[in-house]
């Protein structure tokens, strides 16, 4: 209880027992604590130290020091290493913001400022891990996370909620095929963390605090870098689009239901994406799947249509209302 103030166990027991039996000495106390008179001199040797008892120089005996001045005398003491331990830490905080300051290589523009390169991103994420106050929202798109990058954000995350800080996440549904993003879900879930998914997402993104929100440079390739966004009408618009994602996803441990024409929402959206344009390949990117799953997608839809080919299941596709 008392290792704060320098106790062990042991040395908290001899104390207790002299206050409670002050008659008795060295070899009393052995025989009433059960343990070797060695170790009760050594006791009484670290209490004496710390002040919480006067050796009889005559003798065997000592006199416990009463709890309310001798611990008390040690708690003040620690309060005060607090203080200065706490001193030392903002004062090196201000020195790491003084050097991040002087040898920052974001680079600022009009809107907020550009942050080259995964790395760069990832530092500042960290970053923001560590500030968040009420609230992180975020759009993971693209392929499922590697293992990697879930085992660094799994701390951030914890000890962010552990903060009250509110964790909402939206996945691509292709999401719900990995075990590692799945597993990660589960285990935000049960630390009151919020998952959910929807076939295709615009761009990754991250807003946190409704004060600032980063999304990449280039939308078809993140690895180049992010802008970091402090506009508040900026902000404002990337939470009004996350929160209207948010509202027709669908969270994780619920399975996505089909609709009337009993079409899943990821076939409506390949269709969708078809009937805009889009090859195979580039509907695949959008959808976060393989080729080869776009391409089973779209085998089993034309056979539902009774179609013999895929022009001819576009033209069914939207006689049906199916698009």
């Amino acid at each position: 209880m008392f290792d704060l103030l320098g106790l062990s166990a042991q040395h908290e027991a001899v104390y207790r027992a002299m206050l409670q039996r002050p008659d008795l000495n060295v070899a009393g106390l052995s025989d009433h604590l059960g343990v070797s008179s060695g170790e009760v001199s050594a006791a009484l040797d670290v209490l004496a130290d710390l002040a919480l008892v006067r050796l009889d120089p005559r003798g065997d005996h000592a006199r416990p020091v009463r709890p309310q001045a001798g611990l008390m005398a040690l708690l003040t003491k620690v309060e005060a290493e607090v203080a200065v331990r706490q001193q030392q830490v903002e004062a090196t905080k201000a020195a790491i913001a003084a050097i991040a300051t002087a040898h920052d290589d974001y680079h600022q523009v009009a809107e907020g400022r550009l942050l080259g390169g995964v790395d760069s991103v990832r530092d500042r994420l960290a970053e923001l891990a560590h500030s968040a106050r009420t609230e992180c929202l975020s759009f993971s798109s693209g392929g499922a996370q590697s293992p990697d990058t879930l085992e660094a954000e799994a701390p951030l995350d914890q000890q962010a909620l552990q903060r009250g800080v509110q964790i909402r996440n939206v996945y691509q549904d292709s999401f719900r095929n990995d075990p590692g993003t799945l597993a990660h879900a589960r285990w935000l879930a049960g630390l009151g963390g919020q998952s959910r998914t929807t076939p295709t997402l615009p761009m990754r993104m991250v807003i946190v605090d409704r004060e600032v929100a980063l999304v990449p440079i280039e939308p078809t390739n993140p690895r180049q870098g992010a802008l970091e966004l402090h506009s508040r009408g900026i902000v404002a618009g990337l939470i009004a689009l996350f929160e209207q994602v948010w509202h027709t996803a669908t969270p994780f441990g619920e399975q996505a239901a089909a609709d009337e024409q009993g079409l899943t929402r990821q076939e409506r959206e390949l269709l969708r994406l078809l009937a805009a344009g889009h090859t195979d390949e580039s509907a695949a990117r959008k959808l976060a799947i393989s080729l080869r799953s776009v391409q089973r997608m779209m085998t089993s839809l034309t056979e539902r249509l009774g179609a013999a080919s895929r022009f001819q299941a576009g033209v069914q596709a939207a006689s049906n209302g199916w698009v």
